[in-house]
């Protein structure tokens, strides 16, 4: 390598390392938020004056309003690019946290959570796609490490929630975000590079948009609220939307919302269903394992909190060596290799439902499934990106988050189905173990991740940027 070669070598890493200082920034605070206001709902009920039922929709709407706009992210950075439109995601995010903080019901908090839903769905994706278009095959290196302080998020938000509604408001649950948005704004403006060049404008899909948007947002809905007589209508809405949907992009190629060939690429498609998966399984666990802890196990939710610490301890240790790992062993060895991991983990805390809670399996069992976890996500990512071309990354962003949060509320509902009905069953045979049968049920599912798994490439080539 010459000394020409490797000053562009440096500058371009120094380069890489200033745009996922903005990208995670991004997705932190998004990240951080969110959480917040999740362990924070009793609170804002008693302030508001609001019933725990009408209160839950800061959240429900959150993610709803972000389901609905994520289907935009691809046309919108086609049409405006993609640093132009992370500066108007975060000036709007922003914006909305404070007038979430200056809310004077719950209905108003909520039409304000709607508006912050509605930018904060936008920038996850954003976060994937700069990295991406700027660290190339260094991507998984680099996206581990750039997930490393997004993990504080699950981490320290109910630690920051509480310090804040004992010593201030709830209102500064939403206020603390102004400072940091501001220097995320600032960091944003310096750092992203100008990507006008890069604009494919065309004109915006309505017919599949007002398929996929309403579509997505009723089955997650209905999955959310499947033991409901609204959910199961619900989630038969949603998917007679997307089965239309499919049908009307079919007939359009090169002007659909979401390029529905790019599943051509067995890559792609392969990589798409490991996220479904991985996701699934991680947000099924959060439901399954605290649950079992406070109710099976008799813990507090403070102490259950501090015993869930070894999976995100897990997942942080993972994340930073997924880079070396992958050009050791390549994607498929790595994925194959957590899913695995994460099912052996599993099936320890089967073993341990079966006998009293003993810290000494609990700790380490958590630990290596969070770890395991950690190494399935961003390889799939990886191999998703690298089978599609440079020019194709908005829309390739677009269903890669797409699958990924359907994941989430579709295995944790099957879980919670499949744990009711297990409770009802142990009602009737006490001889039947519904935490252990609920448990082994997602042992199964990171058994189904690491099959999805092996079906990806064995090595992960260099993007195409034609």
């Amino acid at each position: 390598m010459t000394g020409t070669t490797r000053r562009a070598s440096a500058a371009l890493d120094a380069s890489i390392w200033k745009i996922t200082a903005v990208a995670v920034l991004g997705s932190l605070l998004a990240q951080l938020d969110a959480t917040i206001v999740n362990v924070s709902l009793s609170s804002l009920a008693q302030d508001l004056h609001s019933t725990l039922s009408t209160i839950q929709w800061v959240t429900s709407g959150y993610l709803l309003a972000l389901t609905f706009v994520l289907p935009l992210n691809g046309w919108l950075i086609d049409r405006i690019g993609g640093k132009a439109l992370y500066l108007w995601c975060f000036s709007l995010f922003t914006l909305s946290s404070a007038l979430c903080g200056l809310a004077w019901s719950a209905q108003s908090l909520i039409g304000f959570r709607l508006l912050q839903g509605v930018s904060g769905g936008l920038l996850a994706p954003m976060a994937q796609m700069m990295m991406k278009r700027a660290a190339g095959d260094q991507f998984t290196r680099i996206a581990g490490y750039a997930a490393f302080p997004v993990l504080l998020g699950p981490l320290l938000g109910p630690v920051i929630a509480g310090a804040i509604l004992h010593y201030a408001s709830w209102r500064w649950l939403f206020l603390v975000n102004l400072p940091v948005g501001v220097l995320a704004l600032v960091l944003a403006w310096c750092f992203l590079p100008d990507d006008r060049e890069e604009r494919q404008p065309r004109e915006l899909d309505w017919p599949g948009l007002l398929l996929l948007s309403p579509g997505l947002a009723a089955m997650l809905l209905g999955a959310e609220r499947i033991a409901q007589p609204v959910g199961p209508a619900a989630v038969a809405l949603g998917a007679a939307l997307l089965a239309a949907f499919v049908f009307v992009e079919k007939r359009k190629p090169g002007r659909a919302l979401i390029e529905l060939r790019q599943f051509r690429s067995r890559a792609f498609s392969v990589a798409a269903v490991a996220q479904f998966l991985s996701n699934g399984v991680m947000f099924a666990g959060q439901m399954l394992i605290p649950l079992y802890l406070i109710q099976a196990c008799g813990q507090s939710p403070a102490t259950m909190g501090w015993m869930l610490a070894p999976l995100g301890l897990g997942m942080m240790v993972s994340f930073p060596s997924l880079g070396f790992l992958t050009a050791r062993f390549g994607s498929r060895a790595v994925a194959v290799g957590g899913a695995l991991l994460a099912l052996l983990a599993t099936l320890a805390l089967v073993w341990l439902a079966h006998r009293e809670l003993t810290l000494f399996v609990l700790v380490p069992a958590l630990f290596l499934r969070g770890m395991g976890q950690g190494a399935v996500g961003l390889p799939a990512v990886s191999v998703a990106y690298a089978a599609v071309e440079r020019r194709d990354l908005p829309m390739a962003t677009t269903t890669l988050n797409i699958a990924q949060r359907l994941g989430g509320p579709t295995l944790t509902t099957l879980c919670a189905v499949f744990l009711g009905w297990m409770l009802n069953v142990h009602a009737v045979h006490a001889s039947v173990n519904a935490w252990a049968n609920a448990l082994l049920l997602l042992a199964a599912l990171h058994a189904l991740t690491a099959v999805a798994a092996l079906g990806l490439p064995a090595r992960t080539d260099a993007p195409r940027s034609r």
